[in-house]
């Protein structure tokens, strides 16, 4: 039973992962705007996605706890890339490439490096959640940000709470997952709440 359950949460959130960020992708080629998604959220949220996922690759975790990573990391890029093209900008995004790609070979190169960006990384990330919350409540309008998209994401972090706890038991990662599943479900009912707004003054 403990091994189905194990199996069922890292296959359902590698599954869910492959299409997460389709639906805010999807939104925003629709719209043809990147309006309600903060730049700076998607920065930091991307840089929290890497540091992530080469202090697994470091610590030579199971593949399966973290395989989700680089789907999630090749989507971010995409939709960061729409971001700069929507924002008349798409040459704007190379030096943050540049910077990420220069990041990876620099974690690993001591250990306490990479254990010391983890944990920045859980605090960035948090900061990427409350960067997009707060774009949402100046503006009060959640524009192109996809509710699916973040409503998978709380999801995917429920799924990993379960698998970290089920095999290396790893109290910083635990901690980064218990957070962004309450950020994103914040997250996910604050554009609920302003596209009702929206609709309702429509």
């Amino acid at each position: 039973m403990r091994e189905q359950l194990l199996l069922f949460c890292n296959w359902s959130t590698l599954g869910v992962c492959s299409a997460l960020k389709l639906p805010q992708i999807s939104a925003v080629l629709a719209a043809r705007s990147a309006r309600g998604i903060s730049l700076p959220s998607l920065l930091l949220e991307l840089a929290g996605f890497l540091v992530f996922l080469r202090y697994q690759c470091y610590y030579e975790y199971p593949l399966l706890t973290y395989l989700e990573y680089p789907i999630l990391i090749a989507q971010d890029v995409l939709l960061l890339l729409c971001v700069f093209h929507f924002n008349g900008n798409v040459k704007g995004a190379a030096p943050y490439l540049a910077a990420f790609v220069a990041s990876w070979f620099v974690l690993p190169l001591q250990k306490w490096i990479i254990d010391l960006a983890m944990n920045l990384s859980t605090f960035i990330s948090t900061a990427s959640k409350f960067a997009q919350l707060q774009y949402l409540w100046k503006t009060r309008d959640s524009g192109a940000v996809s509710a699916l998209t973040w409503s998978l994401a709380s999801y995917t972090c429920a799924t990993r709470i379960i698998t970290t706890l089920m095999t290396t038991s790893d109290l910083t990662i635990l901690v980064r997952f218990v957070l962004m599943l309450a950020l994103n479900l914040w997250v996910t009912a604050t554009v609920l709440r302003y596209r009702k707004t929206v609709v309702k003054a429509e």
